[in-house]
């Protein structure tokens, strides 16, 4: 099939728009790999350290036998990555039947914004990408692996991680999963009575109630959130085994899929016939086809923070217009909640990501032609694994939906385009996802109330002072200002009020949950307010327009180029819980259309 011309265009102008940057990153790897197994080169002293407490030390000091560095997420407060508990010892066990070793190298920290949500911890989010890809950099500085097995789920986890491979891009790199925990109550049902809780016409009981049944057992949770988008993108940039991604925890299939990832991380380093460097997975086309996926399911608005970041550890330069045509150009194939009432159990077992992958290579829509670390193109990922006698085999996957409400094909799809929109006007440039928006709220023209945290919107709106059309705009919310916390809080108070007749948006410098819905929200605004952007120039009454069909975002007030900033004392956001530790981050951090990163 013929790649689809925006497609080919836009790969084109990421692979012009990097060519420098890639080029010497491409040559910083390949003279890192040009010297072999890199343990063979430590002193007798630096290696009688690494195995000490490992066996085979007579064949991991002669570089007889592959060495995999395990680097793993675990801890047992995210139900996500409690399944990682096991991992280690598995692992070690299936590198010994495949001829290797293992080790953790080390562990990096994963935080639930789950637990976080509108809490000061929650502004160390962010931020906990970065320290998660230079804890990962300590771990492989050890510099005595011949690749490296990757353990992580949720939503900074993955892409600290990503980080961290492309760093050490001359390593073969596996990210092995723990999938999805099994479905609770759904997921409409506990939106229902958080609105409820919202409102006042439930207490406190009836939403811990809920909320307990929806969250209820190891796994992650099975919403399309952040962390489950992580793993469809692992999926769709052949960085995991073909169908490995929401295979529920703790099951016979589940740890196979774990052995065969070990297989498949002995099989690719240096030592063997199949040499892959992640840093060659990691290419522009690989991160295309990380943006039609992120576009086809109606991924989490998280990962267009995320992807520029990761992409430019591996010299790849992506914009937030690449995002924007891709979208215009991708059909909407899943109807997974926040976008429908299926969660990812059903989706998966629908047809899941290898029918999308199928259904978009068939319309050209996905780079075929890419590296993987199943070995060929993208095309391995449209089988799906079969346990035979203890062991995966891969055979071909569904061609037709199982379930057209959840899923369906390219050429008759819930949506034309993906639903994610560039938003570009005097307000600076940021994205919004209509993708669950009803069309009639694609453009919305109110007066302004600015606030500058989503306690104040809280408070205003439990004072009844919401009685007419409005734009809410938070403001000071960007990574310079406070790390960048979502404003989860918001989601149900505008619904709330949406549903009772107002036309409403937000408009931030912020991001809203990797869930955000129905309400129309202008996010990632940049440059943020903290750096004098114009969202620090908006007054209450403003007349704001957000237009989501022509990507606009406007103040119309008269005078408003001619404003001074405002600007605000952030000293309280600087110090508790942690944040007065990350002040450099705060100072480094780039704008979020560049993915407020301050570490690549």
């Amino acid at each position: 099939m013929t790649l689809h011309a925006t497609i080919d265009r836009v790969t084109d102008r990421i692979r012009n728009r990097s060519l420098h940057s890639r080029a010497a990153y491409l040559d910083r790897i390949a003279k890192a790999a040009e010297e072999g197994p890199r343990r063979a080169h430590l002193s007798c002293g630096n290696q009688a350290h690494a195995y000490a407490a490992m066996p085979d030390k007579e064949e991991l000091a002669h570089g007889r036998k592959p060495n995999l560095g395990i680097v793993t997420a675990y801890n047992d407060m995210l139900s996500a990555h409690q399944p990682y508990e096991r991992y280690p010892g598995l692992i070690r066990e299936y590198a010994a039947r495949h001829g290797a070793t293992a080790q953790v190298a080390g562990g990096v920290p994963a935080m639930c914004d789950g637990v976080t949500q509108g809490r000061a911890g929650m502004e160390l989010s962010l931020f906990s990408r970065d320290v998660i890809a230079l804890a990962a950099g300590v771990a492989m500085s050890h510099d005595t692996f011949d690749s490296a097995l990757y353990l992580g789920v949720c939503d900074k986890i993955v892409p600290g991680l990503i980080i961290a491979a492309a760093t050490f891009g001359h390593v073969p790199s596996v990210f092995v999963p723990a999938g999805p925990m099994p479905s609770g109550l759904p997921n409409d049902e506990k939106s229902k009575v958080r609105q409820q809780f919202a409102s006042g016409e439930v207490g406190r009981d009836k939403l811990m109630e809920a909320e307990m049944a929806s969250y209820h057992a190891p796994g992650t949770c099975t919403f399309y959130g952040t962390a489950n988008t992580n793993q469809m993108l692992m999926e769709f940039m052949g960085l995991h085994l073909p169908g490995a991604s929401f295979v529920n925890p703790n099951t016979e299939m589940r740890d196979a899929l774990t052995g065969a990832a070990v297989e498949r991380a002995a099989a690719i380093t240096r030592l063997g016939n199949e040499f892959l460097p992640v840093g060659e997975v990691l290419d522009e086309r690989a991160f295309v086809n990380g943006i039609v996926g992120l576009m086809a399911t109606g991924g989490s608005t998280n990962l267009v923070l995320h992807l520029p970041a990761m992409a430019r550890a591996a010299g790849v330069l992506v914009d937030i217009e690449d995002f924007s045509d891709i979208s215009d150009s991708v059909p909407l194939m899943a109807r997974v909640y926040p976008n429908g009432l299926a969660d990812v159990n059903h989706f998966h077992a629908a047809g899941g990501l290898g029918y999308m992958i199928r259904h978009l290579l068939e319309a050209g829509l996905l780079h075929q032609d890419v590296r993987t670390i199943a070995g060929g193109g993208l095309e391995r990922y449209i089988t799906e694994p079969k346990l035979k006698d203890g062991r995966i085999q891969w055979e071909d996957g569904p061609r037709e939906s199982l379930n057209e409400k959840i899923v369906r094909p390219a050429s008759d799809p819930f949506a034309p385009t993906g639903g994610l929109k560039q938003l570009a006007g005097n307000l600076g440039r940021g994205v919004i996802k209509a993708s669950a928006v009803a069309p009639e709220r694609h453009i919305i023209e109110a007066p302004a109330r600015v606030f500058t945290d989503q306690e104040q919107v809280k408070a205003a709106f439990k004072a009844g002072e919401f009685t007419s059309d409005t734009v809410v705009v938070v403001r000071f919310q960007g990574p310079r200002a406070n790390g960048m916390p979502e404003l989860h809080s918001l989601t149900p108070i505008l619904a709330v009020l949406q549903d009772r007749g107002l036309r409403v948006a937000l408009v931030t410098d912020g991001r809203m949950s990797g869930a955000s819905g129905k309400v129309p929200a202008a996010i990632h605004l940049a440059p943020e307010a903290a750096n004098g952007g114009p969202l620090a120039r908006v007054q209450d009454g403003d007349m704001i327009r957000l237009d989501a069909v022509n990507g606009t975002i406007d103040c119309l007030a008269k005078d408003f180029d001619a404003r001074d900033p405002v600007s605000i004392d952030l000293s309280h956001n600087h110090f508790g819980m942690g944040r007065e530790m990350f002040g450099l981050f705060r100072a480094a951090a780039g704008d979020a259309t560049e993915g407020a990163c301050g570490i690549v």
